[in-house]
């Protein structure tokens, strides 16, 4: 870990109130005053959230801003310059090897492109975890790997290869290994990048029902507007500029907050004119009745079915 001499000193960000924050529970994730960068360089300062169990939280913010950085260092694969992290109040940063691949054990993850591996079935590909760290017999393991491909929505495709399938079905695929070995907690990157609208809002709903199904608590770094107002139960805004985090609550009631920093309100109301009016609840009019589309370098954003 750098010296505090060697990190570029910043000002102190201000406390942020939570917009929308409810009665409290333990947290399965705890941040406190964490810092990254790289070398000497300061990345993101003073951000501090708490994810609860249930929840489907969601890293976002403009390009450049930490969001993937963050993500990594809740994975264990970056140490932060400063500050604290801790799931159900275990240590994880700071802390030692064997506490993080405790933690870890209990943790999958759906990277941005599937990383399948091409050379194997779908099947194969979700064997790989469970041979590596169960003693189970490889009947009980292909029991496995059909089940997980089951709650994915893919039975029937457990012999296919990744070129083979589509490309929604492949991030379906690399979520149902994720969830081989029964994680308590999801981390997914990005996991809209490169989807049609239909097959977006497709793998938003089967995110939903595994939380609903399972319990299974849901960290998602994303810029997709539809995907937050349509499933985020909480969200962290990264404000790239400030170089710390904006904004932090359920994004319906962010955009209604006034007090919501203007950096987070430009970011979550982008391409909308009404997005202030907007409810806490999914399935409201405003939000069942918006539909993806593509809006120059800010790529893609919301609009009411009715204005196309």
């Amino acid at each position: 870990m750098p010296e505090a001499s060697a990190i570029t000193p910043l000002q102190a960000a201000p406390a942020l109130r939570e917009a929308g924050a409810g009665g409290a529970r333990p947290p399965v994730i705890s941040v406190d005053g964490l810092q990254v960068g790289y070398g000497s360089y300061v990345l993101m300062r003073q951000v501090s959230f708490s994810v609860e169990r249930g929840d489907i939280f969601f890293i976002t913010g403009g390009s450049g801003c930490g969001k993937s950085t963050l993500l990594r260092v809740l994975m264990g694969f970056k140490e932060p310059q400063q500050g604290t992290v801790r799931f159900s109040g275990r240590q994880f940063w700071p802390g030692s090897d064997e506490d993080r691949l405790a933690v870890r054990r209990r943790t999958g993850v759906l990277f941005q492109q599937g990383a399948l591996w091409s050379s194997m079935t779908l099947a194969e590909n979700i064997a790989v975890p469970l041979r590596q760290y169960t003693s189970l017999s490889e009947r009980d393991i292909r029991r496995q790997a059909l089940l997980k491909l089951a709650l994915a929505g893919l039975s029937g495709f457990e012999d296919y290869y990744p070129s083979e399938i589509s490309g929604g079905m492949r991030k379906r695929a690399g979520l149902a290994r994720a969830l081989a070995l029964d994680p308590d907690i999801l981390f997914l990157d990005e996991p809209s990048a490169g989807l049609d609208p239909v097959s977006a809002k497709l793998l938003d709903d089967l995110i939903v029902e595994l939380r609903n199904g399972l319990g299974t608590t849901f960290v998602i770094v994303s810029h997709e507007l539809a995907s937050i107002y349509a499933i985020a139960t909480r969200i962290v805004f990264l404000d790239a500029q400030a170089r710390t985090m904006a904004a932090l609550g359920s994004p319906g009631a962010l955009v209604r907050d006034p007090a919501t920093q203007e950096s987070a309100m430009m970011f979550l109301t982008r391409g909308q004119a009404g997005h202030a009016g907007m409810v806490d609840d999914p399935q409201s009019p405003e939000i069942t009745g918006m539909v993806r589309v593509k809006s120059g370098a800010d790529g893609t954003s919301l609009r009411h079915k009715d204005s196309l």
